[in-house]
């Protein structure tokens, strides 16, 4: 009998690389991640970092790649499975990062990922196709994630320090946390991430909420109905949510989110696996529903 093909899956995100070898020790290895596939030079910045993680193993067969921004530049997700199968002479597929988390948590069934990290969206899969609610970016959307919170913190801060609103302890919290203490418009006037620094303050606005402080709870609160709806929204056909993201790891956050998604008529399933065994499930099948945002090439 002949042996499976040998499969190697790719998790591309903005901040990390993750690769992995389908073998019985699921080796994964992590590098620097690329600014996004619809960003310019895209593709070659996410073969950049990839390819020195690949070339520590024998060539692959089969390379399952889940890559941020292919969703939004699918001929750029097309050009990555082209360079990297001219690469490493291998039968390649390239799809967002998003479908990869969506196969990996649903094991390839229908069902909707919820991901609520620094960014927000939901990804429902049914028998009327594939649908993208959110996901837009911290400017009009990622409605309920971590740099929403955040935002929304530092605007009740803001209004608390000149009397606008009412106190709160995230004044203390925040100005724990930052530099320069209490001046969070210079914080965020400086070089890098704004999102992923306003991320940084969501556990202060959920332990805040926690234990009982009124405006971090209706922070939290909404946060926690601007989720549902955009799970809900993803999918009228299936009830099943898988949840995935930083903010899940929160047990207050992410049981008040179950309480929430459960009332609005949805049963949250555990997640069967991550990005990288969606990444390998592409790589190995192309009977999924994800088929037709599967960028394939040899």
């Amino acid at each position: 009998m002949s042996s499976a093909p040998t499969a190697v899956a790719v998790d591309l995100g903005k901040t990390r690389c993750r690769v992995m070898v389908d073998t019985e020790q699921r080796v994964v290895r992590s590098g620097i991640g690329s600014p996004g596939l619809a960003t310019p030079n895209g593709v070659e910045d996410a073969v950049g970092s990839i390819l020195p993680l690949l070339n520590q193993d024998a060539a692959p067969q089969l390379l399952g790649v889940g890559a941020a921004g292919a969703w939004v530049a699918p001929d750029a997700a097309l050009a990555l499975a082209a360079a990297l199968a001219a690469s490493v002479r291998a039968r390649v597929a390239v799809a967002s990062d998003v479908v990869t988390a969506h196969a990996g948590a649903l094991g390839g069934s229908p069902g909707v990922l919820l991901i609520a990290g620094t960014g927000a969206a939901a990804l429902g899969a049914d028998a009327d196709g594939i649908r993208l609610i959110d996901g837009w970016g911290p400017d009009i959307g990622d409605l309920g994630s971590g740099s929403w919170l955040g935002r929304e913190a530092a605007r009740a801060v803001q209004r608390a320090t000149v009397g606008l609103g009412p106190d709160t302890r995230l004044s203390e919290t925040v100005a724990a946390s930052i530099l320069p203490a209490d001046d969070v418009v210079s914080w965020l006037a400086e070089e890098g991430s704004v999102a992923r620094r306003l991320g940084s303050l969501a556990p202060l606005v959920l332990d805040a909420a926690e234990t009982g402080d009124d405006v971090a709870h209706r922070i939290a609160t909404e946060g926690i109905r601007l989720l549902t709806a955009t799970a809900v929204a993803a999918s009228s056909l299936t009830r099943d949510i898988a949840l995935h993201g930083g903010l899940t790891d929160h047990a207050w956050f992410r049981d008040s989110l179950i309480s929430s998604l459960h009332a609005a008529g949805r049963r949250v399933v555990p997640a069967a696996g991550d990005a990288l065994d969606g990444a390998l499930l592409i790589a190995r099948r192309t009977d999924l529903p994800h088929e037709r945002f599967v960028h394939r090439a040899e």
